[in-house]
């Protein structure tokens, strides 16, 4: 099982950006996969899940509106688009695996596997 994260990078407030997780050793169909963010000094928080099977999504409170989670089975990827990106925004991002039911999808114990991270950095 491998995940690797793309896309990060320096962008403006408000401004836009994709994260990419290419996914390897497993098929999105029976995996949950989360998206996380760990900014200097806090802990890692969850940003969005898309779940197995039928894709349903979640976002925590603070990202809703502005980013949108999406995957695609074909090329095994799953997606983070951010829009209208804040400073408080900026983190490492994080995308994690899961194939267990329960538990909560912004629980970091609620993933097994984990990318190595893609830096977001949100500044003028």
């Amino acid at each position: 099982v491998q995940l690797v994260e793309s896309g990060g990078g320096l962008v403006q407030p408000g401004g836009s950006l994709r994260l990419s997780c290419e996914v390897s050793g497993f098929t999105l169909d029976y995996y949950a996969i989360g998206w996380f963010r760990q900014a200097s000094g806090k802990e890692r928080e969850g940003v969005s899940c898309i779940n197995r099977i039928n894709g349903s999504t979640y976002y925590t409170d603070s990202v809703k509106g502005r980013f949108t989670i999406s995957r695609d089975n074909a090329k095994n990827t799953v997606y983070l688009q951010m829009d209208r990106l804040k400073p408080e925004d900026a983190a490492i991002y994080y995308c994690a695996a899961t194939s267990r039911y329960g538990g909560s999808v912004y629980a970091t114990s609620s993933y097994n596997s984990w990318g190595q991270g893609t830096q977001v950095t949100v500044s003028s």
